[in-house]
């Protein structure tokens, strides 16, 4: 576990650096530098381009954490790499020809109800294609067992570009039109660096040749291309399915509840992006006790990380939204959902990693499949017929990825004979479950304070409330001793 707790506290700190940066973007300057109608248009392309990427990028940077640990020579592992580094191009060529094809027909579909679509239509398959390549070099570096690098350039690189666009905008340096071209060109080179900083981890030789067990390559490819795409799909398709119905502004106040809700799953990305091929190589060697410590070391701390921050989130948010534009603040249940569904995800660990990467990786398919579905009519049933709003599309994702989480637990207990259960699991949830019912309804007494034309009390409230949770939270820990790693960790510094 030492160089996963290692890499996965440098992932974590970028990652909260990237959270913060995408914070004031989100929170401040796309709700003031940046019209509704182009904040919307915005979430609606990266959301859209996300839909598409796993049909792009075939399931290469799936393949590579799989199948890279089980090959011994370089002339195996050149054989891999050079036989997959390239198929993203035969489904990308053909889409860009029909694409070009039916271009009229597709951005007349996809902007009936918000005409500003048509004309950026385009970008949906630059980005797309930019992040698949992005992904299955990044996927080269992770198994090298260099994730931090790749977690720097995939967490704050776009969200520092966005950033430094918004004042360009704001400033007149450049139009709401060109922030959108020059954004996706910042997607390209993102690609291009990885790819090199790639390239100088491992080099191989490319050759024509083939390893042995291509077509368990392919095959495992083409399930992942399905569950991916399906993953995809239960991840976005609340964001694309908005402008069916309302304008883009409404994708862009739901947006921002959901970048909220999402914040307390940093550690959890961090710590995936080692423990997946991590996980991979345990598998490959047949070592199943180290595998099934893995499950329940990552799951705890996971679960420990993140219950702080849902914690945090969720007592303060009624003072977040209070310094957001008055139209943003129907949000604090979206939030709430939201956030709920990340921190039973940080209790599973690697849960999806061991089935990906096991023998039963075909089961991905058919669960991933039923929650496109599922996720598809619970949102067309809460948003459009029983009229619930965006807090319809959260409590459909929720319902889904809780229900298809939960199945997944149970199918690695009786597979594997492992769950991610501690003893100390259940005194966690009663920790966390206590300090948010505790401060939820609890506010510092504090007359109004301005800075100018804003508000400092909503600020000093939240800084006073998370200052006392963090030490209660620590505290508690501590004292009942529900970490190894944790407790190692602070006696380290704190001697």
């Amino acid at each position: 576990m030492g160089i996963v707790f290692k890499q996965s506290l440098k992932n974590t700190l970028f990652i909260y650096l990237g959270f913060a940066f995408g914070g004031i973007n989100t929170l401040f300057l796309y709700t003031r530098f940046l019209e509704d109608e182009y904040y919307g248009l915005v979430t609606f392309l990266l959301s859209t381009s996300n839909l598409l990427m796993p049909l792009i990028a075939l399931g290469v940077h799936h393949s590579i954490v799989k199948f890279y640990s089980s090959y011994f020579t370089k002339i195996e592992k050149d054989r891999f790499l050079s036989s997959i580094l390239f198929l993203p191009f035969f489904i990308a060529i053909p889409i860009a020809y029909f694409g070009t094809l039916f271009y009229e027909e597709i951005g007349s579909y996809l902007s009936e109800e918000n005409p500003v679509i048509k004309d950026y239509t385009f970008i949906i398959y630059l980005i797309a294609v930019a992040t698949s390549y992005f992904e299955i070099f990044y996927a080269w570096a992770k198994v090298q067992f260099q994730s931090v690098f790749g977690n720097v350039l995939k967490e704050l690189w776009n969200r520092v570009v966005v950033m430094i666009l918004l004042f360009a905008v704001y400033f007149e340096l450049i139009t709401k039109a060109e922030f959108i071209y020059y954004l996706t060109g910042a997607y390209f080179l993102r690609t291009f660096v990885m790819m090199v900083y790639a390239l100088k981890l491992y080099t191989p030789k490319f050759t024509f040749s083939r390893p042995k067990n291509f077509n368990d390559v392919i095959r495992f490819s083409g399930y992942i291309i399905l569950a991916g795409s399906a993953g995809a799909i239960i991840l976005d398709i609340d964001k694309f399915m908005i402008p069916g119905k309302e304008s883009l502004v409404k994708a862009a106040y739901y947006s921002v509840a959901v970048f909220i809700g999402s914040f307390i799953e940093a550690p959890s990305r961090a710590m995936l992006n080692i423990l997946q091929p991590l996980t991979s190589k345990t598998l490959n060697e047949e070592n199943h006790e180290e595998v099934a410590s893995l499950y329940k070391k990552s799951s705890l701390n996971l679960l420990l990380i993140s219950g702080l921050f849902f914690v945090l989130i969720n007592t303060n948010i009624n003072q977040l939204f209070s310094l957001l534009p008055k139209a943003y603040s129907g949000g604090v249940l979206v939030v709430l959902m939201i956030s709920l569904l990340k921190l039973y995800n940080g209790f599973l660990g690697n849960n999806g990693a061991i089935i990906n990467n096991s023998k039963f990786y075909k089961i991905t398919l058919p669960i991933s499949l039923i929650m496109a579905f599922s996720v598809y009519f619970l949102n067309k049933l809460f948003y459009y017929e029983l009229d619930m709003g965006t807090n319809g599309l959260a409590l459909a994702t929720l319902l889904v990825i809780f229900t298809a989480n939960t199945f997944k637990l149970f199918f690695v207990k009786r597979k594997f004979s492992m769950t991610p259960f501690t003893n100390k699991s259940l005194l966690l949830f009663l920790i966390i479950t206590v300090l948010y019912l505790s401060f939820n309804f609890w506010e510092f007494p504090i007359v109004n304070v301005y800075l100018w034309d804003f508000p400092m009390h909503p600020i000093i409230n939240m800084i006073l409330k998370s200052v006392l949770i963090v030490i209660i939270y620590i505290f508690l820990i501590l004292k009942l001793h529900i970490s190894p790693e944790f407790d190692s960790l602070l006696k380290k510094y704190y001697k």
